[in-house]
């Protein structure tokens, strides 16, 4: 089995990395491993931005790769080329689109993933990791789900992602690839795509415009700083002896959705008016919540960002980026958001006329 210890100049794959998580990823890589190699791989769908990884642009030892994870042919010919460690953030991730669409997230969550694993095979790695989510648990309203806890997807989204998790492992069993899977509670930080729960929150309070909350907004989730979740990515890389195993990773910041808009609004100084419930989403999971000791065990990790201090810092770098996020909340974004969320109330939406 590999041994984790990682050297500088050995080559990186990171697929999804122009998305929120993978672009922090390869951040904190960089900031560990200047001299390593970072090939990123990347098909820039909606919530894929180029902008996200600009500071690297022209950097030496870095490359970027427009292409989807599905495409044999793309993946082959990288993987070709040689890789030391591998980690696949590609994947489709809200779970509001994956009610309107799964299709899309079983070709991306799972055959995308098949097809990485693939490669792996022919052209092995010393390390591949398959990031995935706390979702895969279902919804937790006892304890926090462990690792040995059962799969019991409520959403497509997750059951997407459990089938890409799962595959993975069967590569550890059957094939000997040196996999490890990391289940992660809800990230937050900068570039994340504002249709996800915090920014969406931070961009509309900044604007004047209704904070949409699923039915009671009692929804619990436990949050971490996406940069927490990268340094325990960067632990696993360096830890000997995990392959074949999976190890969840949380915060112990468990907060509902009404929490959230408060500690936003108040960031912001805007009125607790702008909270507006809409219609709940199918299925909606009531909480999620691990148990995540094996890491601490085998890595000595724990988080940094303490949650209200990361959640102030997070709301004024969407208050100082603008010119990143506004452009973002028009076209095809404005048409998904006046279809999937229906306010409880007369007040206009957005683009319609100010908020009250």
């Amino acid at each position: 089995m590999a041994s984790g210890k990682q050297a500088a100049g050995e080559r990186y794959l990171v697929t999804g990395g122009a998305g929120f998580i993978g672009s922090s990823f390869v951040r904190a890589l960089r900031r560990r491993h200047p001299r390593a190699s970072v090939t990123v791989l990347d098909k820039l769908t909606y919530a894929g931005n180029p902008a996200n990884l600009s500071e690297f642009e022209g950097t030496p030892g870095y490359a970027f790769v427009r292409g989807d994870i599905c495409d044999a042919a793309v993946v082959e010919r990288l993987f070709a080329g040689g890789f030391d460690w591998v980690l696949n953030f590609a994947a489709e991730t809200h779970v509001d689109r994956s009610i309107g669409d799964p299709g899309q997230f079983v070709m991306t969550d799972m055959y995308g993933v098949y097809t990485l694993l693939e490669a792996a095979r022919r052209h092995p790695v010393r390390r591949f990791v398959q990031i995935s989510t706390d979702e895969v648990y279902g919804e937790v309203l006892g304890d926090p789900a462990g690792e040995e806890a059962p799969l019991l997807p409520r959403n497509p989204y997750a059951a997407s992602k459990a089938g890409g998790d799962r595959l993975a492992y069967s590569y550890f069993a059957t094939y000997g690839l040196p996999v490890v899977i990391t289940r992660c509670c809800n990230n937050y930080g900068p570039y994340q795509y504002p249709e996800k729960l915090i920014p969406l929150f931070a961009t509309n309070a900044i604007a004047g415009e209704r904070l949409p909350v699923y039915g009671s907004g009692r929804n619990r989730r436990d949050w971490i700083h996406v940069d927490d979740h990268c340094s325990a990515l960067l632990a696993l890389l360096e830890a000997p002896g995990v392959e074949g195993q999976v190890f969840n990773v949380g915060a112990d910041n468990e907060k509902d959705v009404l929490e959230i808009a408060a500690l936003v609004l108040g960031a912001l100084e805007k009125p607790a008016t702008l909270v507006a419930h809409v219609v709940d989403r199918p299925g909606h999971d009531r909480r999620y919540a691990v148990d995540w000791g094996r890491l601490r065990e085998a890595t000595g990790w724990r988080p940094a960002v303490p949650f209200e201090e990361g959640i102030r810092a997070t709301v004024r770098w969407y208050q100082e980026h603008e010119d990143w996020w506004r452009p973002l909340k028009s076209g095809e974004f404005l048409e998904f958001y006046k279809r999937n969320y229906k306010f409880l109330d007369a007040r206009p939406e957005p683009g319609e006329g100010p908020a009250t």
